[in-house]
């Protein structure tokens, strides 16, 4: 019965607009002094789905029973979990990028048509070669979710009223949307507006401080993992490629490492921007994203949590016909690592 209204609640809010953000989260086992042994990605399961949808069956009726009030009423001093509409000007970029790769999707119109043009998107791509890419430019034209006492709604879940109320052990504006519900249930005043939207902000910042933190943490720890498998050789798939050389990730523990351009010896390789590869002046083999390739671990820098790979074999389409040649004919100087690792690889937002 539950898990039957779970599913209900969840098709009504991708029906009502609620965008789908699946990114896949790796996890680590790690030993009894914490190194890791071998990584897995983190699977949503039903009963995960239904816990998710009565959460936010919660979240969101909390905030409704603080915001919705008798007409002529103020509504009192409350945080609010908030996610504003996409960034236009970032959405005519995504709309430009995915041009590339022959999909479209609307940057005018409602907020509900919008969503529901990016779910179709998130939709298309899935299984894709180019999937990881077009989930992260589209994720990163997303505004961030915050905290505030300014109720605009949540873009993202598509929800009128919502805020974080589940979680006060491990969230403190969880904590506060407790004391307040308490307080006004008990016929207390409103707080103090300004005092509160400085709290909401403080959140809001460490909240981002914690995700960065995270992120860190699950590069080290794949970083380590590698660092004991120098050497040795895997299966991997063109997950980037920038100026500066391919981003691949390891298929069986979702490890990714750059080949830097100086490791192609086969030829003088340059950036195509237009069609988003890699193209070799003299033979004109090119490598794209979801390329299939074989790799070597060739250094693990746990200071920097990068991995160099170098490449072995590869399954790369090679073809010169659909590709105009350059037009100059210098050959490519690679910038230094410290400026050009990084480029590119923007940090994931959340929209939760």
């Amino acid at each position: 019965m539950r898990n039957r209204i779970a599913k209900t609640l969840r098709a009504q809010r991708f029906k009502n607009g609620s965008v789908a953000f699946d990114r896949a989260e790796v996890r680590f086992e790690v030993d009894e002094k914490g190194h890791p042994i071998s990584t897995y990605v983190k699977v949503a399961k039903d009963a995960n789905k239904l816990i998710e949808e009565f959460m936010l069956l919660a979240n969101r009726s909390v905030a409704a029973k603080i915001a919705i009030v008798p007409k002529g009423r103020k509504p009192k001093v409350f945080p609010y979990r908030i996610h504003d509409v996409p960034d236009p000007e970032k959405m005519e970029k995504l709309s430009a990028f995915i041009a590339r790769f022959g999909y479209k999707i609307r940057t005018e119109g409602t907020k509900t048509e919008v969503s529901k043009s990016l779910n179709r998107l998130l939709s298309d791509v899935k299984g894709k070669k180019e999937e990881n890419v077009v989930e992260m430019v589209a994720l990163r034209a997303m505004m961030k979710a915050r905290y505030s006492i300014h109720n605009i709604g949540h873009y993202g879940l598509m929800f009128q009223y919502y805020t974080h109320f589940t979680s006060p052990i491990r969230r403190y504006p969880d904590t506060l949307v407790h004391r307040l519900l308490t307080r006004y249930e008990q016929g207390g005043r409103s707080v103090n507006a300004t005092k509160y939207e400085e709290l909401c902000e403080h959140a809001s910042n460490m909240e981002q401080l914690a995700a960065t933190a995270e992120r860190a943490s699950i590069k080290y720890k794949q970083v380590e993992f590698m660092a004991d498998r120098i050497g040795q050789e895997f299966d991997g798939t063109v997950s980037g490629v920038t100026e500066f050389g391919l981003y691949v990730e390891v298929d069986e523990s979702k490890c990714e490492g750059m080949i830097p351009l100086r490791m192609l010896l086969d030829d003088y390789y340059e950036f195509d921007e237009r069609n988003f590869c890699l193209v070799g002046r003299r033979f004109r083999k090119r490598y794209g994203l979801g390329d299939k390739v074989r790799i070597r671990v060739e250094r693990a820098n746990l200071e920097r949590r990068q991995l160099d790979f170098a490449l072995v074999s590869d399954e790369a389409e090679v073809s010169a016909k659909h590709i105009a040649p350059p037009k100059a004919a210098k050959p490519v100087v690679e910038k230094s690592k410290k400026k050009g690792r990084n480029k590119g690889r923007g940090k994931a937002k959340r929209y939760k």
